[in-house]
C-alpha cells in the first residue's frame, strides 16, 4: 500500500483534494509529482484502499483511477463510489493505457467523467484535472444554490401559511366573540374534524375528498365554520332559552352569510388577478365556503339552507357537522347547561342516518375515546361550572 498524504499548512487548507489511484508505484509518483504543487494529493495502490481513502476526510474532489488492477480493477471500483450516497457525486477520471472504444464507452456508461491515456502527457494531465474541479466547483455551487433556495422557499411557506392560520384564527374568534364562546371551542372543533378526518382518510367512500393535501385543508378550514354569525344580530345571537320561530329562520342564515361571504371573496381576487390566479391558491377558501355554507345540512335533508341530502353535502361539512354538534352538546351555551359526555354521545349515536353520514357516526364510535378526551384537556372550566337553574330545550342547528 502506498498512500502520500503532506502535511496540511494553512495556505493549503483551500486546495482541492485528489485521490490518484493505481497500483504501480511508479505511476502513483509520477502523477503525485506533478499534481501536488497545484493540489492536495492522496494516493492508493489498490481498489479497497481507494474505498477506504474515499469516504475519509479530507473527501476527494477528484480521483484518477487506473483500471487494470489485481484484485479489484477500476470498473468495480467507480461502481462501488457511485453506488454510495457519500461518494457518489465525485468525478472520476480513468487513467488507462487500454484505448479501446469499447472499454471508453464502458467507462463512460459507469459514471467516469473523461480518460487520460498512458503513457500521459503532464500537460494534458493538467488541464483535463483542471477542467474537471472546475465543473465540479460549478455543480457545487448550483447544489448549494438550489439547497438554499429550497429552504428559503420552504422557510417562506411556512411563514405564509402561518400567517394564514393566523389571520384564520383571528376571523374565527371574531365570530365567536360576538357569540359569547371561547377560543377553546375553535381548538375543539378543529381537533374532532381532525380525528374524525383520519379515521375516515382511508374509508372507500372519503378516500378521494380525504386525502393528505385536502384533509390539512379542512382541518385548517374548521375554525371558521361559524364565520357568517358576524352577521346575526345580538339579541338573537345572545339570547338565552329558545328563539322564536322568526327568530329562528334568522339565526338560519349565520350558514349562507359566511358562506356566500368567502364566495365573494374569492371571486374578487380572481377578477383582479385574471389568469394570474393559481387554482391550488383557492383550495382552502373553497373547503372554508363549504363548511361555513353546509355544516348545518342532515343526512335526510331536513337540515338548511339549501336542504341538501346524503352525498350531496360535501365531506368537510358532514365532518364539521357532527364536531360542532358534539361540542353544542357537551359544552354550556348562552341557551342551555352542558349535557353529560355520556348524553352527548347517545344524542349523536341516534342521529346515525338522520342527521348524520352514517358512516361518520361509525368512525365516531370508533374515535370516541379521543373526543372525549380533547372535551376534558380543553374544557371551558369557568363556563361550565356555572350553575344553571332551568335547562332550555337544545337547539341541535343553532
Amino acid at each position: 500500500m502506498l498512500e502520500t498524504d503532506r502535511p496540511l499548512r494553512t495556505a493549503e487548507a483551500e486546495r482541492k483534494t485528489l485521490l490518484i489511484v493505481d497500483d504501480s508505484v511508479e505511476n502513483l509518483r509520477l502523477l503525485s509529482e506533478l499534481l501536488q504543487p497545484h493540489y492536495r494529493v492522496r494516493a492508493a495502490n489498490s481498489g479497497q484502499r481507494a474505498l477506504a481513502i474515499a469516504i475519509s476526510e479530507p473527501r476527494p474532489d477528484l480521483v484518477l483511477l487506473d483500471v487494470v488492477m489485481p484484485e479489484m480493477d477500476g470498473y468495480q471500483v467507480i461502481e462501488q463510489l457511485k453506488a454510495q450516497p457519500a461518494t457518489r457525486d465525485i468525478p472520476v477520471i480513468f487513467v488507462t493505457a487500454m484505448s479501446a472504444s469499447l472499454d471508453e464507452e464502458r467507462g463512460l456508461a459507469l459514471g467516469a467523467v473523461d480518460y487520460i491515456s498512458k503513457p500521459f502527457s503532464p500537460a494534458i494531465v493538467q488541464a483535463r484535472v483542471k477542467a474537471q474541479l472546475e465543473l465540479k466547483t460549478a455543480r457545487d455551487r448550483l447544489a448549494n444554490q438550489n439547497l438554499w433556495l429550497e429552504h428559503e422557499v420552504a422557510r417562506r411557506i411556512a411563514e405564509i401559511q402561518r400567517i394564514r392560520d393566523l389571520s384564520v384564527r383571528a376571523l374565527a374568534c371574531l365570530a365567536e366573540v360576538r357569540d359569547k364562546e371561547t377560543g377553546l371551542h375553535i381548538l375543539r372543533t378543529q381537533s374532532y374534524v381532525e380525528i374524525l378526518a383520519r379515521q375516515l382518510q382511508h374509508h372507500p367512500r372519503f378516500a378521494p375528498s380525504l386525502n393528505e393535501g385536502q384533509l390539512e385543508e379542512i382541518v385548517r378550514a374548521a375554525p371558521l365554520h361559524d364565520i357568517g354569525k358576524i352577521g346575526i344580530p345580538d339579541s338573537i345571537l345572545l339570547k338565552p332559552g329558545k328563539l322564536t320561530d322568526e327568530e329562528f329562520v334568522v339565526m338560519q342564515t349565520h350558514s349562507a352569510i359566511g358562506g356566500e361571504a368567502i364566495e365573494t371573496a374569492i371571486q374578487q381576487v380572481v377578477a383582479a388577478a385574471g389568469d394570474e390566479v393559481l387554482p391550488k391558491a383557492f383550495d382552502f377558501l373553497k373547503v372554508a365556503s363549504e363548511i361555513a355554507y353546509y355544516h348545518h345540512e342532515k343526512w335526510d335533508g331536513s337540515g338548511y339552507p339549501k336542504g341538501l341530502k346524503g352525498d350531496e353535502i360535501p365531506v368537510s361539512a358532514r365532518l364539521m357537522a357532527l364536531a360542532d354538534v358534539f361540542d353544542a352538546l357537551s359544552c354550556s351555551r348562552v341557551y342551555k347547561a352542558p349535557y353529560s359526555i355520556e348524553e352527548t354521545i347517545q344524542i349523536i349515536l341516534e342521529g346515525r342516518g338522520s342527521h348524520f353520514d352514517p358512516d361518520v357516526v361509525d368512525a365516531f364510535t370508533l374515535c370516541r375515546e379521543q373526543f372525549i378526551h380533547v372535551a376534558k384537556d380543553l374544557a371551558d372550566h369557568e363556563a361550565q361550572s356555572e350553575t344553571h337553574l332551568i335547562q332550555p330545550p337544545f337547539e341541535p342547528s343553532r
